[in-house]
């Protein structure tokens, strides 16, 4: 990385110029850069459509919704930036069109709003900003919009960020998101009905216009191409130490090729560590006749992203042990995508794998008590082997729609147009004494991303092969 003379506190914030023949200098010399042919991505309708709907809930008052600050890394580096998905949701931003600290305003307008979007725009070469601002100045991280280029993108008023201070003293009632924007949490009273703002831009996610379902199966497709990768990088991973690393770093690379980053801290777990839920340190051997969970998704530039996990046998071929349990976990995500219709109860999907489970591991002698007891809410023996729900909304956020009530959610019915996991899992830990030594240590989740329609589901990743024996013939095929 680069670094400026400066000291490293300094690096953050605008610098004097050497002298004035140096800043003077600087301005001169440079030939003119418009961007030209600026288009507007068809998500822009939608988002018209989407801020009319936010309009009429929030008559009379002023509606802000911040990009976001940019969070510190470590020192003087930040985290990649990526901004709230309600912003991206409402203006259509993609990418890394639009930095941190922009706000969507919409102002009270009679009986509905006028938007405008307050961005860091472009340091132009007649600026110091331009070389010396090394949080936005053009010279450190590239060139951005105008004000007019991200009004021809976005097909709304575009501001200065700059000018926003002002505006927020005028007294105008308002109510933002919370505790996303520095700026606003500073200087707006949080308003009553500023939880209702935060449920209603989650709970707007629910149901995915046709927009949103293309771009959720281009995510889709993208993520079957990033475990192709994945496959294609097993030899290298078995060779080397930390293989499970050799397998994440084949995913992020697709990912950061046709997408704009992963969805998630991808899970590449082989052997036991596919027992450990959540397991993202990804510093295991990748062994020989052993299985590879791999939960990964990619993140498109829209910032829809896929949620898939695929189990996968690191030498091609199953054990019979594998291909036991691992059809246990089929015939449960079958039952799940059964349940599954416009009208129904969305704990259904967990309901209907977990029956599966539950009378699998009565069929194996591990479960003492019956299905049908195990199944009771204060009973749930059968969880120690599968200890999550299977399903949850997807969209821009891997779990979508989070600030949704239960009434909305887990609690309601489902919806043509909802976008949901099926994720039925049974992980055998290593010390496990109730199950045979060959099964210990084996972890199983296959996971896909569904439309709910009004007569059943969609599976948005059927291609990406499931059955065991297709599984093989997927690997093979790629060998």
């Amino acid at each position: 990385m680069e670094s400026a003379d400066q000291p490293v506190e300094s690096r953050r914030v605008y610098d004097v110029p050497p002298s004035d023949a140096y800043a003077d200098f600087m301005k001169t010399g440079w030939a003119p850069s418009p961007l030209v042919g600026i288009t507007q991505d068809p998500v822009i309708e939608h988002c018209f459509a989407r801020r009319s709907k936010l309009s009429e809930v929030f008559s009379g008052l002023r509606i802000l919704i911040p990009s976001g600050n940019a969070k510190v890394r470590s020192n003087d580096t930040d985290y990649r930036f990526r901004p709230h998905s309600a912003f991206a949701y409402y203006t259509g931003v993609q990418g890394e069109e639009v930095t941190s600290d922009a706000v969507l305003v919409m102002e009270p307008n009679g009986a509905g709003h006028d938007s405008i979007l307050y961005i860091q725009p472009r340091s132009t070469r007649d600026t110091s900003a331009f070389y010396h601002d090394r949080t936005y100045g053009e010279l450190w991280v590239g060139r951005r919009f105008t004000t007019d280029e991200a009004a021809t993108r976005f097909g709304i008023e575009v501001r200065k960020v700059s000018d926003l201070a002002a505006l927020l003293k005028d007294g105008t009632p308002s109510v933002a998101l919370a505790g996303i924007d520095a700026l606003l949490d500073s200087t707006i009273k949080k308003n009553p009905r500023a939880r209702e703002l935060e449920n209603f831009v989650s709970v707007a996610r629910l149901i995915k216009d046709e927009y949103e379902i293309n771009e959720m199966q281009k995510a889709v497709d993208v993520t079957h191409r990033g475990f192709n990768d994945a496959i294609l990088a097993l030899p290298a991973a078995v060779a080397r130490p930390r293989g499970e690393r050799v397998i994440e770093a084949a995913f992020f690379g697709r990912a950061r090729i046709e997408g704009n980053d992963l969805g998630y801290d991808t899970i590449s777990a082989a052997g036991a560590h596919a027992c450990v839920l959540h397991w993202t340190r990804n510093d295991g051997d990748v062994k020989s006749g052993e299985l590879l969970l791999l939960d990964a998704g990619v993140e498109l530039d829209s910032y829809y992203t896929a949620d898939i996990t695929r189990t996968l046998p690191i030498n091609g071929k199953f054990s019979p042990a594998q291909r036991s349990l691992y059809m246990l976990v089929y015939e449960a995500q079958k039952a799940g995508f059964a349940a599954i219709r416009a009208g129904v109860d969305f704990l259904e999907i967990n309901k209907a794998c977990h029956q599966v489970l539950a009378q699998g591991l009565v069929d194996m002698g591990v479960l003492t008590v019956s299905a049908e007891e195990s199944m009771r809410p204060e009973v749930g023996l059968h969880k120690r082997w599968t200890l999550h729900g299977v399903s949850h909304m997807l969209g821009m956020d891997v779990h979508d729609c989070a600030q949704a009530r239960k009434d909305q959610y887990t609690e309601a019915k489902l919806e043509a147009g909802m976008i949901l996991t099926v994720e039925p899992g049974l992980y055998i830990q290593p010390d496990d004494e109730l199950f045979a030594p060959e099964y210990r240590g084996i972890g199983i989740r296959i996971e896909d991303d569904v439309l709910v329609t009004e007569t059943g589901c969609f599976n948005l990743s059927e291609n990406i092969p499931r059955h065991p024996d297709a599984i093989e013939a997927w690997m093979a095929s790629l060998r």
